[in-house]
């Protein structure tokens, strides 16, 4: 959560801060700021989107070669100017941003308060800021040293960046859990929670580790630890274009990131997947073939969208690998002492890379002897330095707040890890992995199929844009697609939906059906068609709205349904990735219906970087 940015070299500071947190805001949005310093250290901050704070600074005076601005997610206090960072310290001579949560921040600040410190604001930022402004003067000592001992004694996540009036061209920033990456200029530094605000100005960046302190300056770079060593600044260059961050024509970034899916499904398959020869490459899990074989079971570990791409993947790995698989919510695996055996595979599925309880999660299970897994879209990420080995999506910035290209990219990747372990395991024979590989490779083609739907799908919103509750059913490797569905409706529209097993209807759900209440089946052709279909008739049969996404050539499903949207045919297998476009567009279309922000839904944001 929050996107942070900071500047300084010789330019205007305060134009690169102001588009680096529109290209940050979907981190969050509950207001902005910005503190300057030219001599004197100036803080402006709004409720509200970063355009607010832009149309407020209108006329005044913003000239600095150094600053640093924040786009907020409230955690602690509620979302208004006052609460609003940068903030500044008790003397006014320190202005901090920060991401993350302070845990002991409760105790901290009673100490402070006892000292006769003062708080403007509700947060646990100002008390951390105010007790290294603490510290500074206590012990004389520079910002860098001051920062450095107040983190030994801080219990939580963060990452933060200071602006000092007594040193008016360094920024000192910090990490813990929250990301932080430092863009590399002539003369100049970047710095951003993420690389999209820095890759317009340069593609070589660093990325910082946790408990590392960047003392920046327009010149130098230097880094430490906590117990105040030298480290190394490892240079990485960007691998992504400003246009991956653009628009590019479209009204939202969601709608870009839905119709750019049969190309980053490509790019997922592009290099890995040889349907010629029939091979698999993908050296990040070639390297633990033999582990992931012999493996008693396999967790894989994820969050939100993420989480329903684990369990189409369950399904997949039971099939092609027969090896047990469990998947786990991040933030129930971390905290309920779970049984961890060396040797067990854990499998980390996250989009940013940064998601803090699958973080936690998996340091926690590495350290009982478990091998990680890491699908991630980000490079450089944090999950990704973590694991051992594993599997970049290849999906490119996802700039909307819900998750759509990433959930396919992700499936391709597992499916096409299944399909290697379940061949060189011998649990699928050569023909089978023949033809799924070629269905693989088939799918973007069919995506871009099912896209041509886009207007009916439109219409279909307008007809249902009012409804109070969706339900939301499909059985067996559509059943995730059908919370998936449901949860993407939820995120952009706010209507309330429900996805469900299509069998367990009958186990309670089925009361709140009647003739005002939408029932999405996810009705594709595959083992479970039969009993699907007797699923309809039952809402039918209570005078439901069924609408179907349903298979080319299906000739049953049209008769029971209300509305259909026809995909092609491909194996059950596979068939999600086609399954949950026409979805991802429903939900797209009722959310723009309503007039609602479907790049930015309300109270969300797109990293999850706090518990």
């Amino acid at each position: 959560m929050c996107g942070i940015v900071g500047y300084t070299g010789p330019r205007e500071a305060y134009p690169v801060i102001l588009k680096g947190l529109k290209r940050l805001e979907y981190r969050g949005y509950d207001s902005a700021g910005v503190a300057l310093l030219d001599g004197d250290l100036n803080v402006y901050k709004k409720k509200g989107k970063v355009a607010e704070l832009e149309e407020n600074m209108i006329g005044t005076n913003m000239h600095a070669h150094i600053g640093i601005g924040h786009t907020r997610w409230a955690t602690h206090g509620e979302p208004n100017d006052r609460n609003a960072h940068p903030h500044l310290s008790q003397s006014g001579q320190i202005a901090m941003i920060h991401n993350g949560i302070i845990e002991n921040y409760a105790k901290i600040k009673k100490d402070l308060l006892a000292k006769g410190y003062n708080f403007k604001s509700d947060t646990d930022t100002e008390v951390l800021l105010n007790f290294i402004e603490d510290i500074k003067k206590n012990n004389n000592c520079p910002l860098e040293e001051a920062v450095r001992i107040a983190l030994k004694r801080i219990v939580g996540a963060y990452c933060i960046l200071l602006i000092d009036k007594d040193d008016p061209h360094t920024i000192i920033a910090a990490r813990k859990g929250s990301p932080l990456v430092i863009g590399i200029g002539k003369g100049e530094h970047f710095l951003a929670s993420d690389a999209s605000p820095i890759i317009e100005y340069t593609k070589e960046v660093v990325y910082v580790n946790d408990y590392e302190i960047a003392i920046v300056r327009p010149d130098e770079l230097i880094l430490k630890n906590l117990g105040n060593e030298n480290q190394t600044p490892f240079i990485t260059k960007l691998d992504m274009e400003l246009a991956a961050i653009e628009k590019g024509g479209y009204d939202h970034f969601m709608l870009k990131e839905i119709f750019e899916q049969p190309t980053t499904i490509y790019d997922c398959l592009r290099g890995r997947l040889d349907t010629e020869k029939s091979t698999i490459t993908m050296s990040g899990i070639q390297q633990y073939a033999d582990k992931i074989i012999n493996a008693n079971r396999i967790m894989i570990i994820a969050c939100g969208t993420s989480w329903h791409a684990a369990l189409v993947a369950e399904y997949i790995i039971e099939e092609l690998c027969r090896i047990p698989v469990e998947v786990e919510y991040a933030s129930e695996f971390r905290y309920r002492n779970p049984i961890i055996h060396e040797g067990d595979v854990i499998i980390a599925v996250s989009q940013s890379g940064e998601t803090a309880d699958t973080l936690v999660a998996i340091e926690n299970a590495k350290q009982k002897g478990a091998i990680i897994i890491g699908i991630v879209n980000a490079v450089g990420s944090s999950i990704a330095r973590v694991s051992h080995a594993g599997a970049y999506t290849h999906a490119g910035p996802e700039i909307g707040v819900a998750s759509t290209k990433a959930f396919t990219a992700q499936l391709a990747v597992l499916t096409m890890a299944a399909l290697k372990i379940g061949l060189e395991k011998g649990t699928i024979t050569k023909e089978r992995y023949q033809q799924l590989a070629q269905e693989l490779a088939d799918i973007p083609e069919k995506v871009e199929a099912v896209l041509k739907t886009d207007d009916q799908i439109k219409k279909l919103a307008e007809k249902y844009k009012d409804a109070r509750d969706f339900l939301y059913l499909g059985r067996g490797y559509n059943f995730p697609v059908a919370l998936e569905g449901a949860l993407k409706l939820k995120e952009i529209s706010y209507i309330h939906a429900e996805g469900y097993p299509a069998a367990e209807m009958k186990h309670g759900p089925i009361a709140l059906v009647d003739e005002d209440l939408p029932v999405v089946f996810v009705a594709t052709k595959d083992s479970y068609h039969e009993k699907i279909i007797s699923n309809m008739q039952e809402i039918k049969a209570r005078k439901g709205k069924v609408i179907a996404i349903m298979t080319e050539g299906d000739t049953v499903t049209p008769t029971l349904a209300d509305d259909i949207i026809v995909i092609p045919e491909a194996d059950e297998i596979v068939a999600p990735m086609l399954s949950v476009i026409p979805l991802q567009l429903l939900a797209y279309h009722i959310g723009v219906a309503k007039g609602l922000d479907v790049d930015k839904p309300r109270n969300l944001a797109k990293s999850v970087t706090v518990e």
